[in-house]
């Protein structure tokens, strides 16, 4: 009887201990998943700082065609040594601009990279045993580390091309004060761009 009741029992444990395997393999394949959520992170953030850096690239060309007539000195245009100003303070933000979104954009790849090879490191370890398993943790916070530097960059970045905006404005603000009346100027308040005030030079008294 005994040996009846062993002979019945080895199926289902043969079962078991095969869903087991199954469990433990969908395990590791999820654990080696979890990654592909940072990943797809870094591929948007790569995409839109490519997108950035283009608009950037297109920024600087246009401006370089106009450099040359600007800097030829028998021209006859109004405002010409604002416009000179502007333009090179224009050139010297962009070229900033191109460089944190060209850092940027290498700190991603490099996030890319890193989770890949977290994602792998996590397959290695399972499969050899939990020796090294402090590896894929480490990997992951290294590639978090790079995703985060990157957003920074992004976020300089950002100021920076809202500084380079509010220059724009406030030079055409002033050129288009000399040619409407002063009447219709003094009708209109300096408008105030996300709370960037400038101070009242008021006269002595």
């Amino acid at each position: 009887m005994p040996e009846l009741k062993l002979r019945a029992s080895a199926p289902r444990y043969k079962l078991l201990s095969e869903m087991d395997g199954l469990s433990s393999s969908l395990a590791v394949l999820t654990a080696m998943i979890t990654p592909a959520v940072l990943i797809s992170a870094s591929g948007t953030m790569i995409l839109s700082t490519s997108s950035r850096l283009g608009r950037v690239v297109d920024r600087v060309r246009a401006l370089s065609d106009r450099l040359p007539e600007l800097s030829r000195g028998d021209l006859e245009i109004d405002f010409l040594e604002e416009r000179r100003a502007m333009l090179f303070d224009q050139l010297d933000k962009l070229t900033s601009r191109s460089r944190l979104l060209q850092r940027a954009l290498t700190t991603f790849y490099l996030a890319v990279g890193v989770f890949v090879a977290t994602s792998v490191a996590i397959g290695v370890v399972a499969f050899f045993g939990a020796r090294g398993a402090w590896v894929p943790v480490a990997m992951g916070l290294i590639g978090a580390f790079f995703l985060f530097y990157g957003s920074m960059l992004l976020v300089f970045e950002a100021r920076l091309a809202l500084s380079t905006t509010h220059a724009e404005m406030d030079f055409i603000w002033r050129t288009s004060k000399r040619f409407v009346p002063r009447e219709l100027v003094e009708q209109h308040k300096t408008h105030y761009v996300h709370f960037r005030k400038k101070k009242d030079k008021r006269s002595p008294k």
